[in-house]
Formats: C-alpha cells, sequence, structure tokens
C-alpha cells in the first residue's frame, strides 16, 4: 500500500504543514470575534448598497474605537455589512445606526448585539474545556474499544495516534482562518469553534474506520496460544498471541478496504460544504471554509498519517526489543 510504502514522506510533509500551521498562528494569532471579547454587532441592509470602503470612512469618523465591517447577506436576502465595534453606549448605538443608514439607500438596521467582556471570557474558557473535553473522551474511548488486541501495538498507543493526528487535522483550518483575520479581518467566533468540533469528530471517524479493519485483520492472521498454569492452587489460562503475517501488511491491506470509503465520505461531505460556502450566506461562509478545511486535512491524516504512525512505533518497539535481548 503506497499510504504505507511511503509513509516517511507523508509524514513529512504532515509534519511540515503542522510546524508551519503552528508558526502561523503563533505569528499572526487569532482574530477573536465579539463572542469571546464582548463588543456589539450591528447589521445594516440596504436597497443599494454602498462600497465597503465608504462604510468603513462613515464609521471612521464617528471616533469609537476599532472596528470591522464584513458583508452580509440577511434572512430575507437583503445585501448590506456586519459592523463590529467595542461595546457601544446608547448615545453611541444611535450615531452609529444613523451613519451607517444613511449612507444607503434604503438602509435599514437589522440586529443589533451586544456581548458583555464577562461573558466572551466564559464562552472563550468553556470553547477551550469543550475541545480539551472532547479529546480526553476520544482517546479514553479508542482505549477501551481497543483493548483487546494488545499485540503488537497497544490500545493506548491506538488511541494516541488518533490523538495526535487531530492536531493536525484542527491546525491547519485554524492557521487559514489566522491568515484570513490578519488579511481581511475575518474573526474566530463560536461558529469557528463548533466547526472545529464538527472536524474532531469526522476525523476520529475516518480513523477508527481504518483502525478497526486492523484489529480484525490482526484477528484474522494470528495463531492463538494457550497455556495453564497453578498459583497458589488456581488455575490460570494465559493466551499468547502469535502475527502470521508483518504488521505492516496488516495496515497497508487495511488502508486499503476502507480507502474508498473513506474519500467517498469525505467528497459526499465536501459537495454539501461547497454548496453551502458558494450559496449559503455570508455568516456561514467561514465556517464552510474551516470544515472544507479541516474534512481535507482529516481525510489526508487518517490514510496518510494515523496508520502508517502505527508502523513506525510498531518497528520502534521491535528494534528496541531486539537490542534489549542482544544485550
Amino acid at each position: 500500500m503506497f499510504a504505507i510504502r511511503f509513509r516517511k514522506i507523508f509524514l513529512a510533509i504532515a509534519l511540515f504543514l503542522t510546524v508551519a500551521s503552528v508558526a502561523i498562528v503563533a505569528f499572526l494569532g487569532l482574530k477573536p470575534g465579539i463572542d469571546f471579547t464582548g463588543g456589539s454587532l450591528t447589521e445594516v441592509v440596504y436597497n443599494e448598497v454602498p462600497e465597503k470602503i465608504d462604510l468603513h470612512a462613515v464609521v471612521e469618523n464617528l471616533n469609537i474605537g476599532e472596528f470591522s465591517i464584513q458583508e452580509a447577506v440577511d434572512e430575507t436576502g437583503r445585501n448590506g455589512y456586519l459592523v463590529r465595534t467595542r461595546d457601544l453606549t446608547e448615545t453611541e448605538r444611535v450615531a452609529v445606526a444613523g451613519a451607517v443608514t444613511a449612507i444607503g439607500l434604503g438602509g435599514e438596521i437589522t440586529r443589533f448585539t451586544t456581548v458583555g467582556p464577562v461573558m466572551g471570557e466564559e464562552l472563550r474558557d468553556k470553547a477551550l474545556w469543550a475541545v480539551a473535553g472532547v479529546a480526553l473522551i476520544i482517546v479514553l474511548y479508542v482505549a477501551f474499544a481497543f483493548a483487546g488486541i494488545g499485540k503488537p501495538v497497544s490500545s493506548w498507543v491506538y488511541g494516541s495516534v488518533t490523538i495526535l493526528v487531530l492536531l493536525f487535522d484542527v491546525i491547519i483550518p485554524t492557521a487559514l482562518v489566522s491568515i484570513l483575520g490578519y488579511t481581511s479581518g475575518v474573526e474566530a467566533d463560536i461558529l469557528f469553534v463548533m466547526a472545529l468540533l464538527a472536524i474532531i469528530g469526522l476525523s476520529v471517524n475516518n480513523s477508527i474506520v481504518i483502525f478497526d479493519r486492523v484489529r480484525e485483520n490482526l484477528v484474522l492472521n494470528r495463531i492463538e496460544k494457550r497455556t495453564k498454569r497453578v498459583e497458589a492452587g488456581v488455575v490460570r489460562e494465559e493466551v499468547e498471541y502469535t502475527i502470521t503475517k508483518p504488521f505492516a501488511d496488516i495496515v497497508g491491506e487495511s488502508i486499503s478496504q476502507t480507502m474508498a470509503r473513506s474519500i467517498n465520505t469525505s467528497l459526499t461531505v465536501l459537495l454539501v460544504l461547497f454548496s453551502l460556502y458558494f450559496i449559503g450566506g455570508e455568516v456561514t461562509k467561514i465556517f464552510a471554509f474551516t470544515l472544507i478545511a479541516g474534512v481535507t486535512a482529516g481525510t489526508y491524516s487518517a490514510i496518510c498519517t494515523a496508520s502508517p504512525l502505527l508502523v513506525i512505533y510498531n518497528n520502534w518497539q521491535e528494534k528496541k526489543q531486539s537490542e534489549t535481548q542482544s544485550n
């Protein structure tokens, strides 16, 4: 199987992208939305939409501090903008509403939302706990589900590899949003966190399907040797398994048997996401874009990263055992 034969190349690509993405996020950072920082959100729509640069100049003249403007479409299909600012007083809110509606023909405020800084911090903390909690549950679930394997790789290794590749699946879309935040003012909000959680679920699903087939093929390609011994008058039975085929071949066969399923599932999801990105509203575009990047990365990692890591770990373990026995 090509994923096992060229595993060093695929893992080198994944490592390079991961390190580059971590560097991008560390250097550029994420631009948090008002969901996390607190502030005000004003949605204005028009019959004839003004230029974004003109609206920017009008809001800047109000001297309300930092702000961002994003194109939007309301529920009725009218085009307009989302104006994000710090938490506004009632006087400032009225001034902003008057300024942004006056610049375009038929301007109308369709939504005004304020999120306090305390609530924003609480949402941020809960989002971090949600991601960490999901990761922990995944490790425990995989370790429990694969507890019967034991050899040549323990169940905890399967769980650890699953979490390791999740770093790749999550950091890639995070880096892309970081770049968009730096270049286009795209903000990381609650929808972004929801997209990351969805990516984690989809990625784990792809990896588990392949790992489960590895488990099935290990059962089909092993010989059981049962021995009984007496300890303190109690008869104990021990079972020792001997694999009849190289572990790398078993993993390669498992990838081949599940590849069509993994690719077809990902393509189906991507088809929906691309439709949502190009046809859906402006509010869900970043959500769809994040998922597209995450699903693509998750498909790559499940086939070209997760399973090869199992083989590399097994080879390292065998080499370590042989060196111990020789000494």
